[in-house]
């Protein structure tokens, strides 16, 4: 089917019937682009809209398919040359959707394949007790404490402690108190350094006259460097968001996506609230109160 020859045809007795392409179009029920489209071999019109074509071209629809006007000698033997072309373009369209329809299932199926190997990869850290942050899923999996993440906290903790204590104090009984919760253990070397992201709930008080008063606090996220040395874990490094324009930046560079999303709820999720409550029992056995 001569796409080129029969655009020309078309295109030639629309100006012979003073039709603009828009004017046409609107006769048929098309776009004016799709006209152009026609006419410029692009594409040829939809079997439903051929008819309507040839009437209004004041054709037959073997004269349409020939692209040229024909007589009695030639109208029958262009009548078949026309159903065999027809027949050859419609094959092709249908191998056409064939192939689109075999490299969607297949982009389907590799989606499938991919999606079913990170989850079996992130199943098998579980089954390991190792932290996962799971890309497929969208939120962090933190595993149960075991002997090492708890003494990586009790590190933790010690580090909050010494930090606190150094720290200049108002009142001669002053004493921190720090709490704080894990969002991501994120093991970079087996067993061996650690990026521990964690919100942190700092506390400082004191006793007056028999009275148990509070002199400050913080409430601040962490980033804390974690490392096994000489067999034990210590905090190496921590870093924080700086104040005002910009904490939202350092947030961003320093904290993971999934973690920023979680810590954003702190006040609302009771986290704060339940590291008040921690803090409180400390100070009771301190204080004695």
């Amino acid at each position: 089917m001569e796409q080129d020859k029969i655009g020309k045809f078309i295109a030639k007795l629309r100006k012979e019937q003073n039709l603009t392409q828009d004017e046409l179009a609107k006769k048929i029920g098309v776009t004016d682009r799709a006209i152009s489209k026609w006419e410029n071999g692009r594409g040829m019109p939809d079997i439903s809209l051929i008819k309507p074509l040839c009437d209004e071209l004041k054709i037959t629809i073997n004269e349409l398919l020939s692209g040229e006007k024909l007589n009695k000698t030639n109208y029958q033997d262009k009548f078949e040359e026309n159903i065999l072309n027809t027949i050859k373009h419609s094959e092709k369209k249908i191998n056409k959707i064939k192939l689109i329809f075999k490299t969607t299932i297949s982009f389907i199926l590799l989606c499938f394949i991919i999606f079913i190997t990170l989850f079996l990869v992130d199943i098998n850290r579980i089954k390991n007790n190792k932290p996962v942050l799971f890309s497929t899923w969208g939120y962090t999996y933190t595993p149960a404490i075991d002997l090492h993440e708890k003494e990586i906290e009790i590190a933790i903790n010690d580090y909050l402690s010494e930090k606190l204590d150094s720290e200049s104090t108002h009142h001669k009984n002053e004493k921190g108190f720090a709490s704080f919760r894990i969002y991501l253990l994120n093991e970079k070397k087996k067993n061996l350094h650690y990026e521990i992201y964690a919100w942190v709930l700092e506390e400082k008080y004191y006793l007056e006259n028999n009275e148990l008063k509070k002199d400050s606090g913080s409430s601040i996220p962490y980033k804390f460097i974690v490392e096994f040395i000489d067999d034990k874990y210590i905090v190496t490094d921590s870093r924080i968001p700086r104040d005002g324009n910009l904490y939202k930046a350092d947030m961003a560079n320093i904290f993971p996506r999934s973690v920023r999303n979680d810590m954003n709820k702190v006040y609302m999720d009771g986290t704060i609230e339940k590291l008040e409550l921690n803090i409180q029992e400390q100070v009771k056995l301190y204080f004695h109160k």
